[in-house]
């Protein structure tokens, strides 16, 4: 096995890991566990992301990586954690729609990815073809776990996990400005206050950071309104 190949294989391994940490999102039933999920899919990231500045020869990527695995394999999931303790929150998910069911939408996001990405890229390398492919089927799945879940939490981690197939993708195109890479990495930070800041206020409007209450009480305020 030459060099490059395996270069190519743990890409492909790390690129997969995230990809199957997006799965396990779906499959959680307990916030704690949805959670530790993140954190685990965020040090995969940052790993692939290294691993990529490694085989590019781009530093910048490092600084990425670094900024990956400290914002969300430790800070964010701390803040969220904290929000559960404060909130008393240690229960199960209740999903929109049912795991089994998420899990074979999630397959057909992923087979949709590889037809979309794959045709469409056929003047690049296969390891960068691979790897987009992997990425967008990241996003389709952090877009499903937004849709999907009815808390305020997991929809703010299923839009999170997006973000981190965004990254992914930008990391396997080669030159990629730094400064870009660092936007992203704010971005970060930024959706982590977003969704502090969403899931106190929630929590006090309506006791409860399950968004299907919120939609009931927009129901009953309409009924009470007709004449």
């Amino acid at each position: 096995m030459g060099f490059g190949q395996l270069s190519y294989d743990v890409a492909h391994l790390l690129a997969g890991t995230v990809l199957l940490l997006s799965f396990l999102l779906l499959y959680q039933r307990r916030i704690s566990a949805v959670i530790s999920t993140f954190a685990a899919q965020g040090a995969a990231l940052a790993l692939a992301v290294a691993w990529q500045g490694w085989a590019q020869g781009a530093p910048g990527l490092y600084v990425t990586a670094l900024v990956a695995a400290t914002a969300k394999a430790v800070l964010i999931p701390l803040a969220l954690r904290a929000l559960v303790r404060r909130f008393g929150l240690h229960r199960s998910v209740e999903p929109a729609l049912g795991i089994g069911a998420g899990l074979i939408v999630g397959v057909g996001l992923v087979a949709l990815a590889i037809l979309v990405v794959l045709p469409a890229t056929t003047g690049a390398g296969a390891l960068a073809r691979e790897d987009l492919a992997m990425a967008l089927s990241v996003v389709l799945l952090g877009m499903l776990m937004m849709i999907t879940r009815r808390q305020a939490i997991s929809q703010v981690i299923g839009l999170l996990s997006l973000e981190n197939g965004l990254v992914l993708a930008a990391a396997g195109v080669r030159g990629l400005p730094l400064v870009v890479e660092l936007s992203t990495a704010a971005l970060v930070l930024v959706l982590a206050g977003m969704a502090g800041f969403f899931a106190f206020h929630l929590r006090a409007s309506f006791a409860s950071l399950d968004l299907s209450l919120l939609h009931r009480h927009r129901g009953e305020r309409a009924e009470a309104e007709r004449p």
